[in-house]
């Protein structure tokens, strides 16, 4: 019997040593899911997102996160979600990267695993807009992705209700211009209001009327005009809610695409 029991125990402990070196073998992701569950635990959290290092470097400078003490992160295909506090909110932070489907993938990824109750992107824009300057902080009430067209060859007609842009109206001398022109084409719209399997045509994506709301109480808050003792602003910036937005993975450096954007759309 005291044979039977040792080699019982000894199964037992086999096993359970098998099972601490399997669950330190396992993936990464599997890992990552299991700390998530842990998380989750102690949500819901606001999703904050920017793309690039320089972003990021100036969220920190501030010194408002403060990490989680048993939680700091999850690493995830690649991303690196920070879990913790801005005052007494609760967030999950995440730098997606450059471009359009790093931006989706890296929201979806957040919303999908985390409890989230909604999602701020922030960081630097261009500006079509001459009533703004830099400094000031633009909180946009729509949306749009600006960046779909269809490139022609110069010998098709354009029939593009919303917008068009034939290059060779830029020539300098004036005449035929190889590159054609283009014509903007709406983003397809899936929602789970609308018909499985259909999209309907999307230009102006709303934001949700519940944060537009939280923003317009940020109106008159007072932002900082000098970075330091020797570098300032030469007038104080403004946050300017309820403007309009547009993104693409197109990175606008050039004042007549700027003007065509503004006033075309």
């Amino acid at each position: 019997m005291a044979a039977k029991r040792f080699a019982a125990c000894f199964l037992r402990l086999v096993l359970i040593s098998l099972l601490v070196a399997y669950s330190f073998s396992l993936p990464l992701n599997w890992r990552s899911l299991y700390l998530i569950k842990k998380v989750n635990r102690e949500g819901p959290y606001i999703g904050l997102i920017t793309v690039f290092p320089p972003e990021e470097t100036a969220f920190f400078q501030i010194g408002a996160f403060k990490p989680n003490q048993k939680h700091p992160f999850v690493d995830l295909s690649g991303r690196r979600f920070l879990v913790g506090k801005i005052h007494d909110k609760k967030v999950v932070y995440v730098r997606c990267g450059v471009g359009m489907m790093n931006a989706a993938a890296a929201t979806q990824q957040m919303l999908d695993l985390f409890d989230i109750l909604g999602i701020v992107h922030f960081g630097i824009a261009g500006n079509a807009n001459n009533s703004l300057s830099i400094g000031d902080v633009t909180i946009p009430q729509q949306f749009s992705h600006t960046g779909i067209w269809d490139w022609l060859n110069s010998n098709r007609s354009l029939n593009y209700d919303e917008a068009s842009l034939d290059f060779k109206r830029y020539n300098v001398p004036r005449g035929d211009n190889l590159l054609g022109h283009i014509g903007f084409r709406y983003e397809q719209f899936f929602s789970e209001y609308g018909k499985a399997n259909t999209a309907r045509p999307l230009f102006w994506a709303n934001t949700t009327r519940q944060w537009l709301q939280v923003a317009a109480n940020l109106k008159g808050i007072k932002l900082n005009q000098c970075l330091n003792s020797s570098v300032c602003l030469p007038q104080k910036p403004q946050l300017v809610v309820g403007l309009r937005g547009s993104t693409a993975n197109i990175f606008v450096d050039n004042a007549a695409y700027r003007d065509c954007l503004f006033q075309t759309f």
